[in-house]
């Protein structure tokens, strides 16, 4: 791990607000992820599953963790099973967790190796009535692939058929969107981090750099401050690369009169930060782009305004796209004449802006929550409106992330250069 070690707190205080959600004499089991084949003899870099994380603090492959408050063995209620280590593992692949260590990270008290948890889940297990057991319950979530969470249903059920069986997932949704102070100051931790590379690239950026040249800046300054490294695929979209939304192969030169679309964000500690901005290659904007610019800010300031406690999703969407109409109007992309014969259901904005203004950020970049509550204190959401014209080949989004609060919200990347001049400013410095 690059981070510093966390407060054990965060993760004793999220298993006991979870066992608070649990039905009595139920018990609660959690995988680690996978670890994935990426070549014949090597793996994927390990990325710890997220609940598990959140409940332990163990960043570590082949890990279970057991939750069972009303066990009456108190040996038994909270126990933790680590991959057992050895000299030949310690010499290839490196130091793993002591048991002494997984106490201080956890605050978890009883640790067993893992080889250990068919023989003393077996003793415990049939004093439970009920069984909690995770899956990916995002619902951006698809896979072919049978996860090690699936599998060990499977397996669970062939062995104990007559237990009832509960979805930990539906009480993982409630808890993880409410982010704790510990959580606010990670991500805090992550979006300076990425505010450090944004300025980095800044100073670098000219006409007839490549775009994977600046992806390798931003990463430099990722790991030089203990980062885990991106959140997710960076992107690094210049010209008209910038209206492919999920662009990410970055292989294109950054010509002289483009403007580069960049979004991107740094991982600490498996929390996450989310920025986008869009700036000019050779330092200033041309009027047209100004203007678009300028209209997308104008949408992502009024759009930040709407991020408070009792904001219903669907009804936010709604008023960010009446608020992107007008700015599409002034730009001469639409007329208000058309707007007022259109289909509500196929609203013409987002031809110019077709993906979602928010989502939730945390330890997933787009972070499990539910989109049918309301926005709630302690929310953490990204705010990233675009503009995306084919026939220009521009596109300009930005993007910040905001935490609710009891006052309104407070914008956690507000010292990161967003307006043009500042941009422009840094950029012929």
């Amino acid at each position: 791990m690059k981070y510093n070690s966390l407060d054990k707190n965060l993760f004793i205080n999220n298993r006991q607000n979870f066992s608070k959600y649990l039905n009595k004499k139920s018990i609660a089991i959690f995988n680690s992820n996978d670890e994935f084949p990426r070549s014949g003899d090597q793996n994927f870099i390990f990325k710890q599953n997220a609940d598990l994380f959140y409940l332990t603090g163990i960043d570590q492959e082949q890990t279970i963790l057991v939750l069972f408050p009303d066990n009456p063995n108190p040996l038994y209620k909270e126990v933790l099973f680590l991959r057992q280590t050895s000299e030949l593992i310690a010499i290839w692949e490196g130091h793993k967790f002591t048991i002494e260590e997984a106490r201080k990270a956890s605050g978890i008290e009883n640790i067993f190796w893992i080889s250990e948890f068919w023989n003393i889940i077996q003793p415990i297990i049939h004093y439970a009535d009920s069984i909690y057991l995770n899956t990916n319950e995002n619902d951006r979530f698809t896979s072919q692939v049978p996860y090690r969470d699936l599998r060990f249903i499977t397996e669970l059920k062939e062995r104990y058929p007559l237990h009832n069986y509960s979805r930990s997932a539906l009480i993982l949704r409630e808890l993880r969107v409410i982010k704790s102070i510990l959580e606010i100051e990670l991500t805090k931790k992550c979006c300076q981090i990425t505010r450090d590379a944004f300025i980095r690239v800044l100073k670098f950026i000219k006409p007839g750099k490549y775009e994977y040249e600046v992806e390798a800046e931003i990463i430099h300054e990722f790991i030089r401050q203990g980062g885990t490294g991106h959140a997710y695929s960076p992107i690094i979209a210049s010209g008209k690369n910038a209206n492919i939304l999920h662009y990410i192969d970055n292989n294109h030169i950054c010509n002289d009169g483009d403007v580069i679309l960049f979004d991107f964000g740094a991982e600490y500690a498996n929390y996450n930060a989310d920025l986008s901005r869009s700036v000019p290659v050779n330092g200033r904007f041309t009027q047209r782009q100004r203007d678009v610019y300028n209209a997308v800010l104008r949408v992502l300031i009024e759009a930040k305004k709407m991020l408070v406690s009792g904001t219903v999703w669907n009804d936010y969407h709604e008023e960010v796209g009446k608020i992107m109409e007008h700015e599409l109007i002034g730009l001469r992309l639409l007329d208000k004449h058309d707007i007022a014969k259109q289909n509500p259901a196929m609203p013409l904005y987002k031809k110019y802006f077709m993906h979602g203004t928010s989502h939730h950020l945390g330890l997933d970049v787009h972070d499990f929550a539910s989109r049918y509550q309301p926005f709630a204190v302690g929310n953490i959401l990204t705010c990233e409106p675009g503009i995306y014209i084919q026939e220009e080949g521009l596109g300009i989004r930005l993007e910040n992330n905001i935490l609710i609060t009891r006052d309104g919200n407070t914008d956690l990347m507000a010292d990161i250069p967003l307006e043009a001049d500042e941009i422009e400013e840094i950029m012929n410095s």
